[in-house]
């Protein structure tokens, strides 16, 4: 093949000038030691040339990763201001949610107690409209006519009175239910 630099751990084992007798007899000792200068030379500059392309690419592969650690670092500072703004949404919406929920409860409770109300109001109305008949069967017994029109005209209107006020607290009971409905969605 050819010679080998004594730099790598070998001698020159296929030049002519491998031992220095050959050199002597040969009259060639300058240029033996000429030869071998110049393939030692010749090894370092290739050597000084990979050298230099491997620092021209690790630099240039240095860039490159700088440049994606630079978008990934972006990348990560964006996915973070999202996460962060996720999270305060969630926040937002629970507050929300507990919010809804309070008012759901408070809602129902007092639909039940306008329920209650009401149920002890329309007892109330069937009380008194038996309270008036018999009023009206005692006072056809014992006042006159023109008294008892008063008093059944008088009765008439308060139950016209509470029948208007019955039908308007049955629309609010109605009103809420359609609204703790809409909640409940």
């Amino acid at each position: 093949m050819g010679s080998v630099p004594a730099i790598f751990g070998r001698g020159f084992e296929s030049s002519p000038c491998s031992s220095g007798q050959e050199e002597d007899q040969r009259g060639e000792g300058q240029g033996c030691a000429e030869g071998r200068i110049n393939i030692l030379l010749f090894g370092v500059l290739q050597f000084s040339e990979s050298l230099n392309y491997v620092h021209e690419t690790t630099e240039a592969k240095i860039v490159k990763i700088r440049q994606t650690l630079r978008r990934h670092e972006g990348t990560l500072e964006k996915l973070n201001r999202q996460t962060e703004q996720a999270a305060e949404v969630e926040r937002q919406i629970k507050a929300a949610i507990e919010m809804l929920q309070a008012q759901m409860a408070k809602q129902q409770a007092q639909t039940k107690m306008t329920k209650d109300w009401l149920a002890s109001v329309e007892q109330e109305e069937v009380e008194l409209q038996t309270k008036v008949k018999k009023l009206e069967m005692y006072l056809n017994t014992s006042i006159s006519i023109k008294e008892l029109q008063k008093r059944a005209e008088e009765q008439s209107n308060t139950l016209k009175g509470l029948q208007h006020w019955t039908q308007f607290q049955k629309e609010n009971i109605e009103t809420q239910n359609e609204q703790l409905s809409k909640l409940k969605m």
